[in-house]
């Protein structure tokens, strides 16, 4: 007798689930393996946000859906950080989440699952029944896949343990980008053709239209920038000044903040990426976007276009005039001038986080993925850190919360096991996140963890310059120690001299993480935290 569990997991394998990932408990035991049985590689986390961030960072990597397996009740409010996360930055992650009898109304497990999806920001789905249930799977899963969304899709134990009905499973339905409506496009040409220093900012709904958007920027000379989730789109383009927003170098935010038209693509426009309106408050503010509800959502925009980004970028460019634009011989050089700054080293007990993220990337392979927690320290790593394309560096900060950056770093580097997987945290969110330490050894991952180890909260102690920070300040750990413990190479860092083990680790098997518990200087703010908090 085929369960439904098991015609679960044979189904989410039929319609193309690439991994999966998880936390297994009683609840969610037989569907996970039934995926498993079906061929689906599963990695067993150490905590339900672990496995759910990994999961979150493995389908923006690939391009795929995603999924994570829970047990009922106390293994989805255990992730829900993770879901919330995902379903902010519309991550397509299916988490199959089991749930309760209905018949079991006293059950300690109990708890209204869908009004925690909802909570979070993520769609609640059901299987219903055993004759529904073919269905359920694959509208839940055309959710995710077709309209980039968060769902969790309830699993009750009753319905999991009866027969499975045998019967073909319905064809999924598939939704696509809207065609822009020509209009809406003529206006996008004219306003580029009255522009003299046009910019574009591409954001995560951009992926993979690099090259319409670098053929329009070019007719119309156009100056290119991403969102910090996009980094790495434009790597390698003559005209691209990196990422706009808190992490954008001091030339770039004077090229942005001067532009008179700029046009986002497929991004939200957030407080971050526009320094709180600071780098669009003088131009004509444009957005495309393949939903509706993005457009003029976070900042006003004098022209709003519904329509998928790489055929938006087409049509203009079939009616979009010629024009030097802001592409001049002074803003070339300019450019050619422009990077993040990077100051003599010092040598003393600890290390300038500046010039340790650019030695490391010098040292570090140029393919390679990045992963980025939460903290005073992130601008350093994506500012300092060169990535080879937009799948290069996953960034899970929708939600701001600290903790995610090794789970996300597994799930990048399982995604893309052809790169040198990068991950970057604070020492409070890498001990936050320790468990999955073990996850990392245990998988045999050759990743390098840079730990940016001020021994403290820094945004809070920066920010609350002044006051007690005895809650925000801890004493020094031996975090190298503690990663040998897990079976990590590891090692302390405190000037460039303490970097040859970089050297060595990549020579060798890299059968096992490096870990670099790196002793920063934190003196004062990051620049890009500074900028930050002035809409606090």
């Amino acid at each position: 007798m085929t369960t439904v569990a098991e015609q679960v997991g044979t189904l989410l394998a039929d319609l193309g689930v690439g991994h999966a990932f998880g936390v297994v408990g009683s609840g969610n035991f037989h569907v996970t393996n039934a995926l498993r049985a079906a061929g689906v590689p599963y990695v067993a986390a150490r905590h339900e946000m672990g496995a759910t961030t990994m999961a979150d960072a493995y389908a923006r990597t690939s391009g795929e859906v995603g999924v994570v397996t829970l047990h009922q009740g106390c293994g989805l409010t255990n992730a829900l950080t993770g879901v919330g996360e995902a379903a902010k930055s519309r991550t397509p992650l299916l988490v199959l989440a089991a749930e309760t009898a209905g018949s079991a109304v006293r059950s300690n497990f109990r708890v209204d699952q869908d009004a925690l999806a909802r909570a979070v920001g993520a769609v609640p789905e059901r299987v219903h029944s055993p004759a529904s249930a073919a269905a359920d799977v694959v509208r839940a899963y055309g959710i995710c896949r077709d309209q980039r969304r968060t769902v969790v899709l309830n699993l009750p134990l009753d319905v999991q343990a009866a027969p499975a009905v045998s019967a073909p499973a319905p064809a999924r339905t598939t939704w696509r980008a809207p065609r822009p409506d020509p209009a809406s496009v003529a206006e996008l040409a004219r306003l580029l053709d009255g522009a003299e220093r046009p910019v574009f900012v591409a954001g995560r709904g951009a992926r993979g239209a690099r090259a319409e958007l670098e053929a329009l920027a070019e007719r119309c000379g156009a100056l290119l920038a991403t969102s910090a989730v996009a980094h790495g789109l434009f790597t390698g383009a003559p005209w691209s000044l990196g990422i706009s927003g808190g992490f954008s170098t001091a030339p770039a935010a004077e090229l942005i903040a001067d532009a008179d038209v700029i046009v986002a693509w497929g991004a939200s426009l957030t407080m971050w990426t526009t320094r709180h309106g600071d780098l669009t408050a003088r131009a004509t503010l444009v957005q495309v976007d393949d939903t509706a509800e993005a457009l003029g959502a976070q900042r006003p925009v004098a022209l709003g276009v519904l329509g998928d980004v790489a055929a938006t970028a087409r049509d203009a460019l079939e009616v979009v005039g010629t024009s030097p634009g802001y592409r001049t011989p002074a803003i070339a050089e300019r450019l050619r001038m422009h990077g993040p700054d990077v100051p003599d080293e010092v040598v003393g007990d600890r290390i300038d986080p500046r010039v340790l993220s650019a030695a490391l990337d010098d040292l570090l392979p140029a393919e390679r993925t990045v992963a980025v927690d939460s903290g005073n320290f992130m601008g350093y790593p994506a500012a300092y850190l060169g990535v080879p394309d937009e799948a290069g560096f996953c960034f899970t900060q929708a939600f701001q919360s600290i903790g995610l950056g090794l789970a996300t770093g597994i799930g990048a580097a399982l995604a893309r096991p052809d790169r040198l997987p990068v991950a970057a945290c604070g020492d409070g969110g890498f001990l936050m996140g320790i468990s999955e330490l073990e996850t990392a050894v245990r998988l045999g991952l050759g990743m390098v963890i840079v730990v940016y180890d001020d021994a403290g909260y820094a945004a809070e102690f920066h920010h609350f310059a002044g006051d007690d920070h005895t809650t925000v300040r801890f004493p020094d750990t031996d975090l190298a120690a503690i990663a040998a413990g897990y079976g990590c190479t590891s090692a302390v860092v405190r000037s460039t001299a303490d970097l040859g083990v970089v050297g060595d680790w990549l020579a060798g098997p890299r059968d096992r993480p490096l870990l670099l518990d790196a002793k920063v200087v934190s003196d004062g703010p990051s620049w890009w935290l500074a900028e930050a908090f002035k809409g606090h």
